[in-house]
């Protein structure tokens, strides 16, 4: 067990009186079912200890249906000839086992405690018992009695009659296993403290067979429960971790403080006691007490672990990278759960098609993100790369690099891909990275962030990349013009808007994915057909699908509309449009043009010529990406040369503006700004320049005896 100190916080713990401690059945029991004599003979003194110092110790014990089937396998087995044993063997009866074991475990727990001159007391107790207000009278008064004359009761659900269908699965009514027992009755009982051992120091990050779980000292909702991992549930026992932590958290809100901690530990329980810091603490006013990393500390912390990233070789980063994509992969099934089940309550909250079709992780999606990770892994070094040499003067030259912009916020809605690629990008261009998702991907978003900092070195550290949990901090964030160098904001116009008008430093993004096909009339209908119904229905919940499709005024004479038309509506692409073509095709015309869909819709109308379709897409398009159908080489170019949006293409699908298809490896965004990066933002986007300048002991002097030659030379890596 790890050396445990002294914790402020739980000094209240020393002024404690009245104690409930469960045992689960893992302590009382060894890995093949017989009871631990030894461990729960060291358990037994440290409550003899206790009782003996005044303290009030009430037992509640499971194990009881352990014990019953160790012992009744034992006599099926006595009792079974050799052609009994060679048929099948039903399981044991559960409440059989129940009944039999509870006589069997507090004989053992009277003999023990006998051994050390204390006396032990057995109530057994039913769900139902507790909807009885006469009952729960009865059960403090006699409890009381009991602990008045230095007796320890000692509780168990009394599982042979219980009047669940199947007491060691059903997780109804008032409580459901013997750690919800034990919250209830600490409650009931007016306890002090409730103590949950089991069989690891208390609660961990993740499964306590993973290098890379830590132990959590003070349980906090708001900032841990979207952070565990939980692993299997108990080998023998109903819960297991995630029971245990439920029961602590609804004992501490009604006010009762809870440790879960080892109880293989010798001398466990008088650690808590005494104010030590062991196992995992549960308090209602936990939050108040332990310091909450704040904004800027999390940006700082960022900008330190970028620094120490920049600073390795060029090797040790995409070793990094690689990590990162192992690691994804070999979570893929811890990830799928955690996305699953962000899905499921989105679906449940009747959240819209499009946003519960970017949330999910599709089939294969980790497959994809962990090799385009690689292919990043793989791409040229993008730190130091020389830009530019220039001997300004003999013996003094001046070296344009490459470097990293230093810390980035992301603040983007609904899809949990979107975490990796900004990730991974932040690693390869060597930033330190706040990332704020939506709260319908929290658990995506979590597990995502567990993984790929889990595979970051503590020679660069975790806080690399931190993840932002409370909305309540973006305003806070958006202040640190000072340590955070560049905002993406990836979501809906309004998100993106709220942004810009909130904060002074640069936002790189855009609001709109109001993406354009224009069909012109020298155009192959073929061709035309395909890149239409590609461009829309790929998928219509990206930034660059289709959103609006302008045809040729002699496509609407010569049937061709029609039969782009049709095609959409055979696709199920419902449809809205212009003055024009809503007119001629008799389908509900637009409110608006500047519209983005983001689903099977879209808008049609119908225009002159190149120049009123140019004209069109400058007054309703959002600067994303458009496109020109077309056989003429002179309409194209005069298309591709006029619409002045970040993305502009020639006889291609929309759906090719993106970093992954462009070769970047990855995106953080598709940027409509003039300044800086423009189109997909991939690692280039993400960097800025700095000068080197290399002299031999050069002045300036007024310029006397400088002879400035501003020579360029060639680059050199």
């Amino acid at each position: 067990m790890m050396e445990s100190f002294q914790d402020h916080t739980r000094d209240f713990l020393k002024n404690v009186k009245r104690v409930v401690v469960k045992v689960g059945t893992a302590v009382v029991t060894r890995s093949d079912g017989r009871l631990a004599l030894g461990r729960l003979g060291a358990l037994l003194e440290q409550l003899k200890e206790l009782n003996s110092q005044g303290f009030e110790i009430i037992l509640v014990s499971s194990g009881a249906v352990g014990v019953g089937r160790q012992r009744l396998r034992y006599r099926k087995l006595v009792n079974s000839s050799l052609a009994d044993l060679q048929k099948p063997q039903n399981e044991l009866d559960g409440k059989a086992c129940a009944a039999v074991g509870q006589s069997s475990l507090m004989a053992l727990y009277d003999t023990l405690f006998s051994q050390l001159d204390v006396t032990s007391s057995q109530l057994l107790v039913t769900d139902s018992d507790f909807r009885d207000e006469d009952f729960r009278k009865q059960l403090y008064d006699t409890v009381q009695s009991l602990l008045d004359l230095r007796v320890i009761p000692i509780f168990n659900e009394n599982d042979a009659v219980s009047t669940r269908k199947a007491p060691y699965e059903d997780s109804s009514g008032i409580f459901w296993d013997n750690d919800s027992l034990a919250g209830l009755l600490a409650l009931e009982l007016k306890a002090d403290l409730l103590v949950l051992l089991s069989d690891v120091e208390g609660l961990y990050s993740g499964p306590p067979s993973e290098p890379n779980s830590k132990l959590i000292h003070t349980y906090i909702r708001a900032k841990h429960q979207a952070e565990i991992t939980f692993g299997d549930k108990s080998r023998v026992g109903r819960g297991g971790m995630t029971a245990k932590v439920n029961a602590a958290y609804c004992a501490a809100c009604a006010g009762i403080p809870v440790v879960i901690t080892s109880g293989f530990a010798m001398d466990s329980i008088i650690k808590v006691l005494e104010g030590k810091r062991v196992g995992t603490l549960f308090h209602r006013d936990a939050h108040l007490w332990v310091k909450q990393v704040g904004a800027r500390e999390m940006a700082v912390s960022a900008r330190e672990s970028s620094r120490r990233l920049q600073a390795l070789q060029s090797q040790d980063r995409r070793k990094i990278l690689l990590d990162v994509a192992d690691a994804l992969e070999a979570n893929e099934s811890l990830i799928k759960v955690e996305n699953e089940a962000d899905v499921a309550a989105a679906q449940e909250a009747g959240y819209a098609k499009s946003l519960v079709s970017r949330l999910a992780l599709k089939p294969g999606k980790i497959s994809s993100l962990a090799k385009s990770i690689r292919i990043l892994a793989d791409m040229e070094e993008p730190i130091g790369q020389i830009l530019k040499r220039t001997e300004l003067a003999d013996g003094l030259i001046l070296e344009k690099t490459s470097c990293p912009l230093g810390v980035l916020l992301i603040v983007f809605e609904s899809r949990p891909d979107a975490l990796v690629q900004i990730a991974s990008l932040a690693i390869r261009s060597g930033n330190g990275l706040l990332l704020k998702g939506g709260k319908e991907a929290m658990r995506s978003n979590a597990i995502l962030h567990k993984v790929i900092t889990s595979a970051i070195p503590d020679t660069v550290g975790e806080k690399l990349i931190g993840l932002v949990t409370s909305r309540e901090e973006i305003p806070d964030l958006l202040k640190l013009d000072d340590v955070i160098d560049l905002v993406i904001p990836r979501g809906s116009n309004k998100l993106v808007s709220q942004i810009k008008e909130s904060t002074k430093i640069p936002v790189l993004g855009h609001a709109d994915g109001i993406c354009h096909v224009y069909v012109d009339k020298s155009a192959n209908l073929d061709v035309a057909k395909n890149i239409v119904i590609d461009a829309k229905i790929d998928y219509p919940a990206a930034c660059n699908a289709m959103e609006t499709l302008l045809v040729h005024k002699d496509l609407a004479c010569n049937g061709a509309l029609n039969e782009l038309v049709v095609e959409l509506q055979h696709e199920g692409v419902g449809l809205f449009g212009g003055p024009r073509a809503s007119k001629l095709l008799q389908i509900p015309e637009t409110r608006l043009f500047h519209h983005e869909y983001n689903s099977m819709v879209c808008t049609v109308e119908i225009v002159d010529d190149v120049r009123a379709a140019i004209d069109h897409i400058h007054q309703h398009g959002s600067a994303h990406t458009d496109c020109i159908v077309a056989e003429d080489q002179k309409v194209a170019e005069t298309f591709l040369c006029q619409v002045d949006s970040a993305a502009v293409f020639h006889n291609a699908s929309t759906r090719f503006c993106d970093g992954a298809r462009f070769g970047l490896g990855a995106e953080v965004g598709i940027s409509t700004s003039r300044i800086h990066a423009r189109g997909p933002v991939g690692v280039e986007g993400l960097l800025t320049t700095r000068w080197i300048l290399r002299g031999n002991g050069h002045v300036v002097d007024g310029d006397q005896g400088v002879v400035y030659t501003h020579k360029n030379l060639a680059l050199q890596s």
